[in-house]
Parts: C-alpha cells; sequence; structure tokens
C-alpha cells in the first residue's frame, strides 16, 4: 500500500513540473528574442522565407517530379520494341509532371520522323525542364549570407548602443548595461549563424538531389534516342528485347 502511495505522489509531481518546464523553455525562447533587439525579427522573416523555399523544393522534387526512373523505362522500352508508340506516350501522360516523362514524350512525338528531329525535341525539352527542377535552390545561399549579414549588424548596432549609454549611468549599473548589451550581440550573432547552417545544408542536399534528377533525365533521354535510332535501322526489334531479357 505505501509503494502505490508513493508511486502516485511521484506521478503528481512529475505532472505537476512538467507544464513548468514547457513554460520555461517557452520563456527562454522569448527572452532571447527580446534580447536580441529588432534585428532578431528581422531574421526571422528571412528564416520564413527559407523555410518556404526548403518545404517548396522539396515537396516539388520529391513528389511532384518523382518518378522511378528504371520501371517506367521498361515499360517505355517494351513498348516502343513493340509498336506501341502511342501507348508509350499515353504513359508518360500518366505522370504529367516529372521532367523524365516530359522529355520522353517529347522524343516519341518525333519518333517516326527520324533521327535528328527526335534529337531536336529531346534536346529541347531538357533545356526547357532543366531550370524547372534548379529552380530557387540558389535562393537558399543568399539567405544564408543574408542572415548572417543581419545577425552581425544587430551585434554591431547592440554593441554600439551598449557603449553609447555606458557614458551617462551610475558606475553600479554598468555591469548590467554592459551584461545586457553583450547578450544583445551574441543572440543576434547566434541567431544569424543557424539560418544561415541550416540554409547551406538544406542547399547542399536539394542541389545534389536536383543534379542527380537531372542526370537520371539525360541518361534516359540518350538511352530513348539509341534504340529509336537502332529500331529505325531495323537492328532492335521485340524479340530481341525479350531475349535480352
Amino acid at each position: 500500500m505505501s509503494a502505490s502511495v508513493m508511486v502516485h505522489h511521484l506521478a503528481e509531481l512529475v505532472l505537476a513540473t512538467e507544464p513548468a518546464k514547457q513554460e520555461s523553455f517557452k520563456d527562454t525562447i522569448v527572452a532571447f528574442f527580446q534580447e536580441g533587439g529588432p534585428f532578431m525579427f528581422i531574421n526571422i522573416f528571412w528564416l520564413a522565407c527559407a523555410v518556404a523555399i526548403m518545404i517548396e523544393r522539396v515537396v516539388t522534387l520529391m513528389f511532384r517530379y518523382n518518378l522511378n526512373a528504371g520501371p517506367f523505362m521498361e515499360q517505355i522500352t517494351k513498348l516502343v520494341l513493340t509498336g506501341n508508340v502511342d501507348r508509350a506516350v499515353k504513359l508518360c501522360g500518366a505522370a504529367p509532371n516529372a521532367p523524365l516523362a516530359k522529355v520522353i514524350r517529347s522524343g516519341l512525338n518525333r519518333a517516326n520522323r527520324g533521327e535528328i528531329e527526335v534529337a531536336k525535341a529531346i534536346e529541347e525539352s531538357i533545356l526547357e525542364n532543366s531550370p524547372h527542377v534548379s529552380a530557387r535552390i540558389q535562393w537558399l545561399w543568399s539567405l544564408a549570407n543574408v542572415a548572417t549579414l543581419f545577425g552581425l549588424i544587430g551585434t554591431i548596432v547592440g554593441l554600439i548602443g551598449t557603449f553609447k549609454s555606458l557614458g551617462n549611468v551610475p558606475p553600479e549599473q554598468k555591469q548590467a548595461l554592459l551584461s545586457k548589451g553583450i547578450s544583445e550581440a551574441m543572440n543576434n550573432t547566434a541567431f544569424g549563424l543557424g539560418i544561415a547552417v541550416t540554409c547551406i545544408i538544406a542547399h547542399l542536399f536539394l542541389t545534389a538531389y536536383a543534379r542527380r534528377m537531372v542526370e537520371v533525365v539525360e541518361l534516359n533521354a540518350m538511352k530513348l534516342e539509341n534504340m529509336l535510332a537502332r529500331k529505325n535501322a531495323g537492328e532492335t526489334s521485340a524479340m530481341d528485347f525479350e531475349k535480352a531479357s
């Protein structure tokens, strides 16, 4: 019985201290921004811009533009080699946002016009769709620099204001005023650098992902171009594909 009473009291103690911990963390965050001065809130705007770009690029690249290239190209190859080019074009239409599907579709639409026309169509489509893959990613690098500079400006402004006011206060208040000014300066520096590091990491990840997506598009476009050329020359047939697979 005594053990259960102790457990009950311990649970009440944990539940009573949990809101206090949450409130203390919230107060710490609020105090951090209030002590940092106006430049902290300017950097919040740049942070919001960076987060919006990150979310938009992740959703676009990983969901709207995402297409499993292996199975997709396998189906395209089977349809083309069996003479079902129209069905292959419709298959590309099932993923209207994916750059790979757009490029392959542009080549298939001119499959009966010769190698040169196919190559021109594919090259034009790649040049048209590649910029959409890497769009706005470079902004993150610029936002990293902007956030860092605003953090440094806030640091300098805070220190200048502190040293100016030190001459107009009694000696016993100088230590508190200096502590407040240094806190404002360091908060701006820390927040600006934190935003910069976040932007740089996101920039590296998204740049690598976008570059890989463009490489996959270019590789499979070349494979399609070569396959159509061999098919038109009579070097490839559905029978050859079945044997190879």
